[in-house]
């Protein structure tokens, strides 16, 4: 979806210095082609595939009403984690039916929440939780579907802020034996709750399926127990997401086949030697969907060079619209959009403008030379740049544009000044 054209970066047919002018800056920019384009590519390799499968689109990674109704279109279906992500795939008329309620400390609120939607299913992540579950249920007089996060013990290869499957972990519970099987025990006898079966999720930007194979062998074995312990049958798996995207010419980025085909392998071949009818199974894409069809726009501002040691590029922007790098080291690629086609002679610090010395948003960076005004380009900034943005330092958030194949649309306002304050009292 990118490419260069008159030495202007263009993406999904739309010029984005010509963006910068029209919206302003910092601009997060969506492709709708890609995203659509991802979305078909799991339904070729996974839905339509193999049987009895969903996909639930992680809504963490970016969610607004706009892209609810892209993902429902697509035929997917939605993962939230808390009472807004949920209330924004609600208001925007999505099926709540398809909403699953994942996430490892959900308020009685939240719940109470999902119940009232009739959500598809909660993901439980632990035995507190299911008596809550149960009590809300039995005051409204229904019955819930769930799944039980586990924690497999995994430790995949990631950061460690990404890690989620390692058995020292906020999220799942714990496979020991006196706290798993009683509480799946408690599920199948409980009169307002239908277990379906189990969740893991093993990390984010994964490139290799050791961890996630690994992680369903171990929950196989326990499906297999619980089924020769009570007699239950499972009749759903999830399997999580974490898929990589490409980031950098470092990343070693496999397609959705690489982890799913083996994965649906085992459960196959385990079913059969069960003599069950094979589980639904469950993805969890959601950086792999939204990630590489996002970039971000800013406007080069101060340049600082220090004789032999560094450059500082700064823009309007940096960790409040893009707090990865600073939280946890994420490499990012970019250039300048409106010297696309100039060679790159400069190694430069690309900084934001806040107060920190850590605002850093790509260290060390191939540019073409960069002036004051100039249109700097981040490649793949889809998921995570506008869900985990902040009004640090009161910097307002950023606009959002969806583009499609060379037409623009605003799907989420700049914030003002005033938007910022408007809930501070006097």
């Amino acid at each position: 979806m990118r490419e260069e054209i008159d030495g202007i970066l263009y993406f999904d047919g739309c010029n984005t210095v010509e963006l910068a002018k029209k919206y302003g800056t910092p601009l997060y920019v969506l492709s709708e082609t890609v995203i659509a384009e991802k979305c078909r590519e799991i339904r070729d390799t996974f839905l339509n595939k193999y049987k009895k499968t969903r996909a639930a689109y992680a809504a963490k990674a970016f969610l607004t009403p706009v892209m609810c109704k892209i993902i429902e279109r697509e035929g997917l279906c939605i993962d939230v984690v808390s009472g807004g992500e949920m209330y924004t795939a609600i208001k925007s008329g999505f099926p709540a039916e398809r909403i699953e309620f994942n996430g490892n400390n959900k308020s009685i609120k939240e719940i109470e929440m999902a119940i009232d939607y009739n959500v598809g299913r909660i993901i439980v992540d632990g035995i507190d939780e299911l008596n809550l579950i149960e009590e809300v249920c039995k005051e409204k007089g229904k019955k819930l579907n769930i799944l039980y996060r586990i924690t497999p013990g995994v430790k995949s290869d990631s950061h460690d802020y990404i890690v989620t499957g390692k058995k020292d972990s906020k999220f799942g519970i714990p496979l020991d034996r006196e706290i798993i099987y009683p509480i799946i025990e408690q599920a199948i006898k409980s009169e307002y709750v239908n277990l379906l079966g189990l969740h893991f999720h093993v990390g984010s930007q994964l490139n290799d399926n050791t961890s996630h194979l690994k992680a369903l062998d171990i929950t196989l074995k326990i499906i297999k127990e619980i089924y020769l312990r009570y007699g239950f049958i499972t009749t759903e798996i999830n399997v999580g997401g974490g898929f990589g995207i490409q980031y950098t010419n470092e990343d070693n980025i496999k397609p959705f086949s690489y982890f799913l085909d083996p994965m649906m392998e085992m459960i196959e071949k385990f079913s059969k030697e069960l003599n069950i009818e094979r589980p639904e199974v469950v993805i969890e894409p959601g950086r792999s969907i939204v990630g590489e069809a996002g970039i971000t726009l800013y406007t080069v501002g101060a340049i600082k060079e220090i004789p032999g040691i560094r450059k500082y590029v700064s823009v309007d922007g940096g960790m409040s619209d893009n707090i990865r790098p600073s939280l946890y080291q994420a490499k990012y690629t970019g250039l300048a959009a409106n010297k696309a086609a100039e060679i790159k002679t400069d190694v430069v610090t690309i900084c934001g403008k806040c107060c920190e010395s850590g605002d850093i948003l790509i260290k060390d960076a191939q540019v073409a030379p960069l002036d004051r005004g100039d249109i700097f380009a981040v490649f793949s900034t889809g998921a995570y740049g506008y869900s985990m943005a902040s009004n640090y330092n009161k910097n307002p958030l950023p606009a959002v544009v969806m583009v499609n194949d060379g037409k623009s649309e605003i799907i989420v306002n700049r914030q003002s000044y005033e938007d910022m304050i408007k809930n501070e009292v006097l």
